[in-house]
């Protein structure tokens, strides 16, 4: 794929790999600071069901993938294996790569992972204060569904799902 300004290639990595690791940071130091005021103080009790939201168990990760333009990493999304369900998890694009088309063929090559493996649909988590990405979950023909666990202690999340073709 070829973009106004670069090749663009996408690449399976290991959820491990460095590269993936340092563009799932940048995700964390962008978005982190929208949702701060909301994690003051919690309780032990809230501290412990958000910590359980938040974690990943590498061995749940199933397909892990990231963009680069002229060999720059530059996006990354994830396919984890939720209980039964498939879940996309951890997109990004980092800003100066952004409106370039690469998350929405993250999001494409996700969802043929998940059909290849048996999905029926695939589903997702984001929150109330990233209106680009409900933006583009929707654009994508994602719809909302009740938040569902591991989300239930945030309150302010925002699931989608989006049903796959057979």
């Amino acid at each position: 794929m070829t973009v106004a300004a670069g090749l663009v290639q996408l690449h399976v990595v290991d959820w491990a790999d460095p590269r993936a690791i340092a563009l799932r940071r940048a995700m964390d130091e962008e978005v982190g600071p929208r949702y701060a005021d909301r994690f003051d103080n919690p309780s032990d009790e809230a501290a412990a069901e958000l910590a359980q939201a938040f974690a990943i168990d590498p061995d749940t990760m199933v397909f892990t993938l990231i963009a680069t333009v002229d060999g720059v990493p530059a996006a990354h999304a994830a396919l984890r294996m939720l209980g039964t369900e498939y879940e996309l998890k951890r997109l990004v694009t980092l800003p100066e790569y952004r409106g370039r088309g690469l998350s929405k063929a993250l999001i494409r090559a996700v969802e043929e992972a998940a059909a290849e493996r048996g999905a029926r649909r695939l589903i997702l988590q984001t929150g109330d204060r990233q209106p680009e990405a409900v933006r583009l979950y929707e654009h994508l023909g994602y719809t909302p569904i009740p938040i569902y666990p591991p989300y239930s202690a945030i309150w302010f999340s925002l699931c989608y799902e989006r049903m796959l073709p057979a």
